[in-house]
């Protein structure tokens, strides 16, 4: 089964209707990607939130090479983050700073929009919903970073925050790129999830993990005639378990 899905020509064809007013005025929008908060909890929102003001302002100098991590800081308490729902081992089990991988996810994506070239960036063990399978980006200090440089000889601002119930994330610059890059993610197998009943009655009456499709998928970035393999990702199933 093979299912190519065109969302990067969607979040570029998007740059020209968002409507935040540039903190300068000589300052171009080159890229933009967003995410949806839908599903998520209150700890989950707070926490992606604070990583966004962190990510807000963020000028990467040509040359440059940009870690998440290292701008971020940790997802600890004392920053000011809270215990939310991560996935460990097919679980949701809760941890400090979860839900900062929206965020990280939504600047990996603005960054493939932006032509940056990627030095380190990390898949989730499932799928997240949030984004388009082998679109997302993990994250965990001081061991899973998110790497990208600047290839041009110009600067470029990150911008980012909450809009309505979507993560937004913007790169600007004082020039446009010389030609604007487009993604496209090429799903080759879906794998259905196998469920597992827990108890010994008939009738089962409580889902204890809803399950999600794992995928064989290949992202691709596209600039002019250029085709650039990004990431083949494999995602196994997460197994759906009913309880009686």
């Amino acid at each position: 089964m093979s299912l190519r899905i065109l969302g990067g020509v969607v979040a570029v064809a998007s740059v020209a209707a968002f409507g935040l007013l540039l903190d300068k005025p000589n300052e171009v929008v080159v890229s933009r990607y967003a995410t949806s908060l839908d599903g998520r909890n209150r700890a989950q929102r707070q926490n992606a939130e604070l990583a966004l003001s962190r990510l807000d302002g963020t000028v990467v100098n040509p040359g440059e090479t940009f870690s998440f991590n290292r701008k971020v800081g940790s997802f600890s308490r004392d920053q000011g983050y809270r215990k939310a729902p991560v996935s460990y081992n097919g679980q949701l089990v809760d941890s400090w700073g979860g839900g900062v991988c929206q965020a990280s996810t939504t600047l990996y994506n603005t960054a493939l929009l932006a032509g940056m070239q990627i030095v380190e960036r990390n898949r989730h063990r499932f799928s997240p919903s949030y984004v388009e399978p082998g679109r997302d980006a993990a994250v965990a200090f001081n061991t899973i970073d998110l790497k990208f440089r600047n290839p041009y000889d110009f600067p470029v601002r990150i911008h980012a925050g909450e809009q309505g119930n979507r993560v937004d994330i913007e790169m600007l610059a004082a020039h446009p790129l010389p030609a604007q890059p487009s993604v496209v993610s090429d799903i080759e197998q879906v794998h259905d999830p196998a469920v597992f009943l827990i108890g010994n009655r008939k009738d089962f009456n409580k889902m204890r993990n809803s399950g999600k499709p794992g995928f064989e998928v290949s992202v691709y970035r596209m600039t002019g005639n250029r085709k650039e393999l990004i990431s083949a990702d494999s995602y196994p199933a997460m197994n759906r378990i009913l309880e009686r």
